[in-house]
């Protein structure tokens, strides 16, 4: 009996049927099984991916849980799952990975959502969303916020509640990698990494959790991946970036940003928040998110060809959920280190 193949992702441990993509028909006993975990962010990339990578592969069945980059790092460190996702790098983790390789394989960002009844449109700096994030702007109508809004846009008399992600986040990482860029203040007070303890606000689960908080509470901020806010919730601020430009996490800001580097750091690793002001279009807040692998396992030969994959032609999937594909220097280091994986 041949068997349609079917995707599954589980968001913090529910699983949840992805869209069902036909491919070659496969036997039960001749499927091959591949399971990840880890980042947000990735997943609605992941599951195109893993769609597409099983229909072209004749029955893989690929499962991913989109369990937060913390956790990701902690079941690949521990031989848990085939591989592991992450929007910080290895060296931002306490998580012991011995054995791990990381290669970026994704480009985008992390945007800052808002709810304001009636408002569409928002102006911010770095140093206005570290205040906000350390307690020491509460309401929307704050003279330091107020200044910064172009002409036409008027701020309520709000209180500003606060949302950060309670659970170990990339998206953490990657906010507050750029609050602590272009704030003294929070970096010596919160500073950054995948969880911290931020001194205001309230936490959610997964950028789903973000989303949601956002959705059901008026006078809301929170820092989510742009492709959750693109799909859910598509009113996120204007970041000023270091050349002066109010920018969104669009893709060719994404892009622009991107060009601030040209070669990668030890073990892959990747910064490009808050470029110089030479890429006047950049979005200050564009990340890239992370696979890793982890040696010696013994379902790293099909986890191998999926992340080249992914690394190749999968990237033409990314541009219509805001990712934009990855340099061809950064695709190079990562089938160099694929090919290293044993």
């Amino acid at each position: 009996m041949t068997l349609r193949s079917k995707r599954w992702i589980r968001l913090f441990g529910v699983a949840v049927a992805a869209t069902a993509v036909p491919g070659a028909a496969a036997t039960a006993a001749s499927a091959a099984n591949l399971h990840g975990a880890g980042s947000t962010l990735i997943a609605p990339l992941e599951q195109e991916w893993a769609a597409a990578y099983d229909s072209s592969h004749s029955g893989t069945n690929i499962t991913y849980d989109a369990v937060g980059s913390g956790t990701g790092l902690k079941e690949i460190g521990a031989g848990q799952v085939d591989f592991g996702a992450s929007d910080a790098p290895l060296s931002a983790s306490t998580t012991s990975c011995g054995g791990c390789s990381q290669m970026p394989w994704a480009l985008t960002a992390t945007g800052v959502g808002f709810h304001i009844n009636g408002l569409k449109k928002l102006h911010l700096t770095g140093s206005v969303l570290a205040q906000i994030y350390l307690g020491q702007i509460k309401n929307w109508n704050d003279r330091r916020i107020k200044k910064l809004q172009p002409k036409g846009v008027h701020l309520p008399s709000m209180p500003i509640t606060v949302f950060f992600r309670s659970d170990g986040s990339g998206d953490t990482y990657a906010f507050t990698d750029y609050l602590s860029r272009v704030s003294g203040s929070f970096k010596s007070r919160v500073g950054s990494g995948t969880g911290v303890s931020f001194p205001t606000g309230s936490g959610a689960k997964g950028n789903a959790g973000m989303v949601s908080a956002l959705q059901s509470t008026n006078g809301s901020i929170a820092y989510v991946a742009v492709s959750y806010l693109a799909a859910q919730w598509p009113r996120a601020a204007a970041i000023k970036n270091a050349a002066g430009n109010y920018e969104t996490p669009n893709y060719g800001n994404i892009q622009n940003a991107a060009q601030s580097q040209g070669g990668l750091g030890s073990n892959n690793e990747i910064h490009i928040v808050n470029p110089p002001k030479k890429y006047s279009a950049a979005y200050p807040i564009s990340t890239y998110t992370y696979v890793i692998l982890k040696n010696g396992q013994s379902n790293n030969g099909l986890a191998k060809s999926f992340i080249s994959y992914a690394i190749g032609s999968g990237q033409s999937l990314g541009p219509r959920l805001d990712f934009v594909p990855i340099p061809g220097f950064v695709r190079s280091r990562d089938q160099s280190t694929l090919n290293g994986v044993s």
